[in-house]
């Protein structure tokens, strides 16, 4: 797709807890013609006193804007890639279609993937044209701390992050271990391969099934800020269930507030 037809816009979204570097490591080396998008700076807003989150939505017409210096129209397919295993990339994904873009992809394997296919990278910043995307968000459902509990209660949360911290026995990033209640533990790294790619269909779809999702099940999830939790409804729609919604607060929000409960231990 990425080498006949019309070209997409091609998006590079890395970015990984506690690594800084993310635009330093795409000036050495990005799929031609990708423009660097900022996880912290164009897909999120400032976090604030931290009760929204580390990773709030970002502001509407700030967004429309670094998606239009990126080169994003609506009329042209985007693709987005990162180099870890599309947990950030998914991010870039859920809120342009959440914004109304109807054509937007992640590209399987990211980085990983593009070179053991042959594909060539090139060096330095790229420039788009400047892009007439125009956001129109509320295509995709976003949860808060209440709307989080109640499907935590009465259908299905997942928490993306790794096991251990949803069972509280560690927490790196926030002042809390646990999970929300009634949560149900998917850690994001279980959706791939050991090449960073998608499982298959079949075998997502046999993992949401072990957790309680079928098609038509009303699914949601979260996880530290909201970025690998996008990257959970991806796994889904790669699935077949599609319409999952997301908690951008997540933990980090969460916790926040120390009046909401807290569980630990592998149940929810």
């Amino acid at each position: 797709m990425l080498e006949s037809g019309t070209p997409p816009s091609l998006l590079d979204v890395r970015w990984r807890a506690g690594d800084p570097d993310g635009h330093a490591h795409y000036l050495e080396g990005h799929v031609p013609s990708a423009v660097f998008v900022d996880l912290d700076r164009d897909l999120a807003s400032p976090p604030g006193d931290g009760s929204r989150g580390r990773h709030p939505l970002p502001d509407v017409a700030a967004f429309e804007a670094a998606m239009r210096r990126a080169g994003v129209t609506s009329q042209r397919t985007v693709v987005v890639y990162d180099d870890a295993g599309s947990t950030s990339a998914a991010r870039g994904w859920w809120l342009l279609a959440w914004a109304g873009h109807e054509d937007v992809r992640v590209l399987d394997g990211g980085l990983g993937a593009w070179r053991a296919a042959g594909g060539r990278l090139e060096d330095g910043e790229i420039e788009a044209a400047a892009g007439d995307f125009v956001a129109r968000p509320g295509a995709r459902e976003v949860l808060d701390a209440d709307g989080a509990a109640a499907l935590a209660r009465d259908a299905v949360l997942l928490d993306a992050r790794a096991a251990a911290r949803f069972r509280g026995e560690e927490e790196l990033f926030d002042p809390v271990a646990g999970h929300i209640p009634g949560a149900r533990s998917a850690p994001t790294a279980e959706n791939l391969d050991a090449d960073g790619r998608f499982l298959l269909t079949e075998a997502l779809m046999e993992r949401f099934a072990k957790l309680g999702v079928q098609p038509g099940t009303r699914v949601g999830a979260y996880c530290g800020s909201g970025v690998t939790a996008a990257h959970e409804l991806l796994a889904l729609e790669v699935a077949g269930v599609e319409g999952g919604a997301l908690y951008v607060g997540s933990w980090s929000e969460w916790v926040a507030d120390r009046r909401r409960p807290v569980s630990v231990g592998a149940s929810g």
